[in-house]
């Protein structure tokens, strides 16, 4: 797209009352656009709406009008969850009318240096891992995107020596053109979100834009281990700092002999900081602290900023958080493991066969069958709830779970004490009741992070 002073006195259409649609409206008006907000929901489930017409820009709530996009249109900005086959986007298409995300907005008004970061699972815990990694450091960094800030408003007041570290999902990737982050990560692909991609070669060349507009003078972090990453490594044109926990690498970040050691190609690599002394559990959660030390690093961070900040790091809310121990069972939140993959690497953080698994949600085609190993050696009960849970049932019963449980109703509380009940159940002590849904929340909950707080508030009341 071109920078937004040039939509001066042109039509701009703005899909999704969101916060990125907010924000994304308010830039474009403030530069002079004619600026035009749509949202199918009504005017009274949005209360944006009122603020934005105070400033003069037409907001239209309820449906998606006939009339919304014509010739005289420059550019849409669309909310990324929106699908690319509603009305006014096939429009667009069919007029040639360039439709992006608010990333490419603000990319294209920023002064301050991007970290862009995605990943099907770990984009969140890496993003947070980096930001806290930089203020240790004593470097300015704001974090924005799919967590923290607006992306268009943080990028409008990061100063020029502030980092903008941004989470990003594969949805606004797929709407970005010239999108260039100073540093890029890729943290792994697996089968997700294909309900809004279609294929996977839609969703793989989504997040492939991430390092698409990038040139020598920038960085490309990603997973050695993931075949896809992988194969981007020919076509990056970026300075390649892989990160990988199963092979060393001539330069990266990577884990050898139960070591984090760091190769930057010139030098013999250093030696970092044991692999045992990362806060936080899991195999995947070492993955997202290499991968987070790989991108410190190449922002200038120093090795003892990043060794302090992953000795001290407890975890994001819902991703693997713990929530209590009563009467010897333990529980756990990872309400973000919204697909089977997350979920299998949640219950491989723990040792042993002793898991109660609350799961289920939103079905999006999957078999779930990818659980199965998983479900045969560490899962002794299953509570599934939500559209996907006969799927689910239907794993366990092939793994030979033998307590199977399903819940017909949106209802955290009977699946906590179901659970529980489970738990209490068997014999052995140090049970644990782990909410890992394999699933999306939007069958039941707003959000993956309402369904763990009630999931949270289920328990505190048991």
């Amino acid at each position: 797209m071109q920078h937004p002073d040039r939509y001066q006195g042109r039509r701009v259409v703005v899909l999704g009352l969101a916060r990125s649609g907010v924000a994304v409206a308010e830039l474009l008006h403030r530069r002079g656009a004619d600026v035009v907000v749509n949202d199918k929901k009504e005017r009274s489930s949005c209360p944006e709406a009122d603020p934005l017409s105070a400033l003069g820009i037409s907001v239209v709530c309820g449906h998606h009008p006939d009339d919304l996009i014509d010739e005289n249109v420059a550019l849409v900005v669309k909310n990324p969850g929106i699908p690319y086959s509603i009305p006014p986007i096939r429009r667009a298409l069919e007029l040639g009318i360039e439709i992006v995300t608010e990333v490419e907005v603000a990319d294209a008004v920023r002064r301050s240096p991007m970290i862009g970061i995605t990943g099907s699972n770990g984009k969140t815990t890496t993003t947070t891992l980096v930001h806290l990694i930089l203020k240790q450091d004593g470097q300015g960094a704001i974090v924005a995107g799919n967590i923290g800030r607006a992306l268009t408003e943080a990028a409008l007041e990061a100063r020029p020596d502030e980092w903008l570290v941004t989470e990003l999902s594969s949805f606004q990737l797929k709407g970005t053109v010239g999108f260039r982050p100073n540093i890029a990560c890729l943290l792994n692909l697996y089968e997700t979100h294909l309900d809004y991609h279609g294929t996977m070669d839609d969703y793989a060349a989504s997040k492939a834009k991430l390092f698409a507009n990038q040139t020598a003078d920038d960085t490309a972090v990603f997973n050695w281990d993931d075949p896809f990453c992988r194969s981007l490594a020919p076509r990056l044109s970026a300075r390649p700092f892989p990160f990988s926990s199963k092979e060393p690498l001539e330069q990266g970040v990577y884990i050898q002999n139960g070591v984090i050691r760091v190769a930057d190609g010139n030098r013999e690599p250093e030696e970092l900081m044991p692999v045992r002394e990362i806060a936080v559990r899991g195999g995947h959660n070492a993955e997202n602290a290499i991968a987070a030390a790989a991108v410190a690093l190449s922002a200038g961070a120093s090795p003892e900023s990043v060794r302090t900040v992953l000795r001290t790091f407890r975890g994001v809310e819902h991703r693997l958080e713990f929530v209590l121990e009563k009467d010897g069972i333990a529980y756990y939140n990872d309400s973000k493991a919204t697909n089977p993959t997350a979920t299998s690497k949640s219950i491989e953080s723990f040792d042993g066969g002793d898991i109660v698994l609350v799961c289920g949600g939103l079905d999006r085609g999957s078999d779930y069958m990818e659980l199965l190993p998983v479900f045969e050696r560490s899962v002794k009960a299953v509570v599934a709830l939500g559209e996907a849970r006969e799927k689910l049932l239907r794993v366990a019963e092939l793994a030979g779970v033998a307590k199977r449980t399903a819940v017909d109703a949106a209802d955290p509380e009977e699946a906590v004490r179901l659970a529980a009940e489970a738990a209490r159940g068997f014999a052995e002590p140090g049970q644990t009741v782990l909410l890992s849904p394999a699933c999306a929340s939007w069958d039941m909950f707003p959000s993956y992070e309402d369904r763990g707080r009630m999931f949270k508030h289920s328990v505190h009341t048991l």
